[in-house]
């Protein structure tokens, strides 16, 4: 096994999180499970699913063929899920509906639950349901995804636990710098989700001039940035030769002026759907906010 990709980062709780792992957003049941299978034979040990992704189902099934075939023990897998918007902020309706993923992903707790989407005047309450769970032993962590610093206060300010991780939009078209700098002060860990940013940058001619010189993949440089800054990255293949290649990043380091040319790239530009996600209300912290995804 890769020992490249066993737990590396140490969070707030002193759970120690894998920095490299497997996403898998928007893939069907069957190649849900085939690539989760194949991702923990080829080193992998963190998988991150959703209620709203519709798949933890075959996440679940995955690891059990996984555990079956003797790759793997559920001890060394680090499985993230996230509760679902709409279970948000009724205690009871969360605690249910988390009770159906665990059933969903054949597991009797996750290594790290988040709160997918911070929803009007309800986040704050599914937190509330968060806590028990991870008392309860339910989850080993707790985090959020999606959160701006507002929004990231307010739950701090209603919170017993704090975050253990925030996961965000965060590659070279996007860096979200002040989110970054506020969670890296409150000891908040980051998760990139779209790391490689929907491959909008693979062609770029810095990016490209760079692995060039370190005889690497633009991908390759690209998830290995965002290791340097810090970040645990979770990009998405279902091709087995891709989940070895974006595995193999822990052999080279991007120099300063490196990182720095790669930094100039951001554009704040999201990558996949943020147009279609909006805030409206207060941003100052204040519990009167909305948030709708088009696609509840």
């Amino acid at each position: 096994m890769n020992t490249n990709l066993q737990p590396k980062i140490t969070l707030n709780n002193g759970v120690k999180i894998p920095q490299l792992g497997l996403g898998v957003w928007k893939t069907s049941l069957d190649e849900t499970r085939t690539m989760v299978k194949t991702a923990l034979a080829n080193g992998y040990v963190l998988i991150d699913t959703a209620k709203q992704y519709g798949n933890e189902s075959g996440v679940g099934a995955g690891i059990q063929d996984a555990i079956t075939a003797g790759i793997i023990n559920r001890e060394q897998i680090f499985l993230t899920t996230k509760i679902f918007n709409g279970d948000q902020g009724d205690y009871d309706r969360v605690r249910r509906g988390f009770e159906g993923q665990l059933k969903d992903l054949q597991t009797d707790h996750v290594d790290l639950l988040l709160e997918h989407w911070p929803v009007n005047g309800k986040f704050n309450e599914t937190w509330r349901a968060m806590e028990a769970i991870l008392k309860d032993g339910q989850a080993r962590a707790i985090g959020v995804c999606n959160f701006d610093n507002g929004r990231m206060i307010n739950l701090i300010d209603h919170a017993t636990v704090l975050p253990a991780i925030n996961q965000i939009e965060f590659n070279p078209g996007i860096l979200q710098r002040p989110i970054v700098e506020f969670c890296q002060q409150q000891g908040i860990q980051l998760e990139a989700w779209s790391p490689l940013g929907n491959g909008k940058l693979l062609q770029n001619e810095r990016i490209q001039e760079i692995a060039q010189r370190h005889g690497k993949t633009t991908a390759q440089v690209e998830l290995r940035w965002s290791l340097q800054h810090g970040f645990v990255a979770i990009p998405k293949t279902t091709h087995e030769q891709r989940m070895q290649e974006n595995a193999d990043i822990f052999d080279f380091t991007l120099s300063t002026n490196e990182m720095l040319m790669i930094d100039a790239l951001d554009q704040q530009h999201h990558a996949i759907w943020y147009d279609k996600f909006k805030w409206s209300g207060n941003p100052d912290g204040v519990d009167d906010y909305v948030a709708t995804p088009s696609n509840w």
